[in-house]
């Protein structure tokens, strides 16, 4: 039902793509990436404008995985109800923040999710009760840790049960760090030692909102990193040229 949580659970890399209201998602969808990431808090989009391109995205490989603009229930409600795998929730810095952000991802008893229905793909199932159970167990929990603050609290933030990824803002993550986009600084590189550290005490999977300059997908891989996503544009650009290529016009 959620192959991407599949892969992490069994400590497996997942490797997906940016994607927005304009994308051809029923091309992504089965390119080869595992999930594609939608933005609503950098974009002029809203969350419910993105639903048919979710819809297009049903019976295919990659899950899709909304970010919402602030950690407010009703953002949350409207990216699940339009289909969301997983849900991506911004500059979270405490334990209370985390809890929150679980209990409006969740169905009662382990949250607090108002039910509007049978919303999303989640496989089949016999009653509305076993919708639920399987949309709780399912769901993918992506908090972001993004400042000083939330460093200094991650062992606490990570003792919420239900986190999936902690999510790594790499730009705002170095400038409240006093290092702006420095990737490779020495600050920068041992905050990121020490959230990949954090995770694999408590088995979660460590990702990176987007593969900075400077770091490698290798290199991040090789840190613990198992959730990033790559720009696929170059790619299908390069495949495109390598088919005409060899016609002979």
């Amino acid at each position: 039902m959620n192959l991407v949580k599949d892969m992490l659970k069994s400590g497996k890399t997942v490797i997906g793509t940016g994607a927005n209201i304009r994308s051809e998602t029923d091309f992504l969808v089965n390119s080869g990436f595992d999930f594609l990431q939608f933005d609503t808090q950098h974009t002029p989009v809203e969350i419910k404008a993105l639903g048919p391109q979710l819809a297009n995205m049903r019976g295919g490989q990659a899950i899709p995985i909304v970010r919402v603009g602030d950690n407010h229930q009703d953002q949350i409600y409207y990216a699940l109800d339009i289909g969301a795998k997983g849900i991506i929730v911004p500059m979270v810095n405490s334990k209370e923040e985390v809890a929150h952000m679980v209990k409006c991802c969740k169905y009662p008893l382990d949250g607090a999710r108002s039910s509007g229905g049978v919303r999303g793909e989640w496989g089949e199932y016999e009653t509305y009760r076993d919708y639920i159970d399987a949309v709780n167990e399912q769901l993918l929990i992506i908090p972001m840790i993004e400042t000083r603050e939330a460093l200094d609290d991650i062992e606490d933030i990570l003792s919420v049960p239900g986190i999936d990824v902690l999510l790594v803002g790499p730009s705002d993550l170095s400038i409240n760090l006093e290092v702006p986009l420095d990737y490779t600084s020495t600050t920068y590189q041992d905050a990121l030692k020490k959230i990949a550290a954090a995770c694999a005490k408590v088995g979660v999977a460590p990702g990176m909102y987007f593969v900075p300059p400077g770091i490698t997908p290798e290199k991040l891989i090789e840190m613990g990193f198992r959730y990033f996503t790559l720009s696929w544009a170059e790619w299908a650009t390069e495949g495109i040229g390598s088919g005409l290529s060899g016609l002979d016009r």
